[in-house]
Parts: structure tokens; C-alpha cells; sequence
């Protein structure tokens, strides 16, 4: 019996337990949208530090979607080897201590995953909200200009210019010369005519001796074109204060 107690307390168990090894690698990344250099550092077990260094980055918060980024990360290779172990107590603490590192390498895989779908959910939104604000600004300028180009042609329409009175083209001979000479519209123009003599040329008012198209009271018989240079002379001395507007 002592001699088989001996052998037992004598003889160690061979017992199995795992090495674990750290090897260094050069990887290349690829940037995708929402990637930051902290996710993809740890995403690679590697520091923000170690991949600046090793991109020469000059500014580690900015990077581009498709840059390519060399990654140290480092991998841990687990080995089971068969091993004379003085306790088995050796074999499951090891063991327990590669359980907790594999559960740890994936809680950051799967954060890292997170982060870049939140950077890339954010992204899209920025995208879309600046791409209704390019439209709704592309509109506001299309209808701008397509209101200013009516108004022009307009005008244009309403004021061809005409340079002599032919008996015939009394109006529009009358409201050009003091559209061009004044810089007042012809439409304003037309409304005081149409007021102060309604068109008729030879009219006289035989209160205040007004005479005119414009009721001019500094003249009292004239032809059309005297009537209008009159009236240029009156509006540079009194503007269009002196038709009371």
C-alpha cells in the first residue's frame, strides 16, 4: 500500500492546456463610409497611434472613404499542446483566461460594427437633407429668373422705343420719349396722360390755362413733341411732384 501511495503521489498527470501566441500583422484596410481610425483600430486590436504612425497621417480624424490604411494589429493564435502538468488546477485557469479573451475580442468586433452603422445611418441622413435643401434652392432660382425675365419682356413689349411722331403713333411715340428720358415706366406715364387730358393733345384748361396732353401750365400751345420736351424740363425741375404724385 506505501509503495503504491508513493507511485501516485510521485507521478504527475499529463494534463492538456493551451499556448497562447501573439503575432504581429501588416494588413491593409479600406475605408468605408462611417469608418473612423479609433473603430478601425480597435476593430484590428490595434491603437489610434500605431496606425497614424504607420499612414503618416496628418490628422487622424480625417480620412476618406476608399483611402487604404496599413493596420499593425496583432492576433492571438491559441496552440494545445499535451504537457506533464504538476496540478490540473494549471490546465483550467488557462483555459478560463482564452474563454474570457475570446469573448472579449468579440463585445469590441461587435461595437465596432455598431459604430460604423451609426456613423453610416447619420451620414446618409446629412446626404439627403443637403440634397432637398440644393433643390428647394435650385427651384427658388429657377422661379426668380423666370419671373424677372417675364417682367423684362414685358416691358420691353409695352415701351419699344420710338424715336419720331408720325400723327399716327401719338401713344406710343409720347410714352417712349419720357420712358427713356425720365426713366419713369410708361405704364406711369399713361396714367397721368389718361388722367390730366385723356390723349387729347390740343386740350386747354380755361381755369388755369393748362395746356396739353400733361396739362402743362408753363406753355399754352405747342406741338406733341414740344408738349413732351415740356414736360421733361418740368419733371428734372419738380419730379413727379408736379402731377401731385
Amino acid at each position: 500500500m506505501k509503495i503504491k501511495n508513493l507511485v501516485l503521489s510521485s507521478t504527475a498527470a499529463l494534463a492538456l492546456f493551451a499556448i497562447s501566441t501573439t503575432v504581429a500583422n501588416a494588413d491593409t484596410y479600406t475605408v468605408k463610409a462611417g469608418d473612423t481610425v479609433s473603430a478601425i483600430a480597435q476593430a484590428h486590436n490595434t491603437s489610434v497611434s500605431a496606425i497614424e504612425k504607420a499612414n503618416k497621417l496628418a490628422n487622424v480624424n480625417l480620412i476618406f472613404i476608399g483611402d487604404k490604411l496599413e493596420v499593425n494589429g496583432t492576433t492571438t493564435t491559441t496552440t494545445t499542446s499535451a504537457a506533464t502538468s504538476a496540478t490540473p488546477q494549471s490546465a483550467t485557469s488557462q483555459a478560463t483566461s482564452s474563454a474570457a479573451s475570446t469573448a472579449t475580442s468579440a463585445s469590441a468586433t461587435s461595437a465596432s460594427s455598431q459604430s460604423v452603422a451609426s456613423q453610416a445611418t447619420s451620414s446618409a441622413a446629412t446626404s439627403s437633407a443637403a440634397s432637398q435643401a440644393s433643390s428647394s434652392a435650385a427651384t427658388t432660382s429657377q422661379a426668380s429668373s423666370s419671373a424677372t425675365s417675364s417682367a423684362a419682356s414685358s416691358t420691353a413689349s409695352t415701351t419699344s422705343t420710338t424715336s419720331s411722331y408720325t400723327g399716327s403713333n401719338l401713344k406710343s411715340y409720347v410714352l417712349s420719349q419720357m420712358q427713356s428720358r425720365t426713366g419713369v415706366s410708361a405704364s406711369t406715364w399713361n396714367t397721368i396722360i389718361t388722367r390730366e387730358s385723356n390723349w387729347n393733345s390740343t386740350v386747354k384748361n380755361s381755369t388755369s390755362g393748362a395746356y396739353g396732353l400733361f396739362q402743362n401750365m408753363h406753355i399754352s400751345s405747342g406741338s406733341v413733341e414740344d408738349q413732351v420736351n415740356a414736360a421733361v424740363s418740368l419733371y428734372n425741375a419738380q419730379g413727379m411732384a408736379a402731377w401731385a404724385l
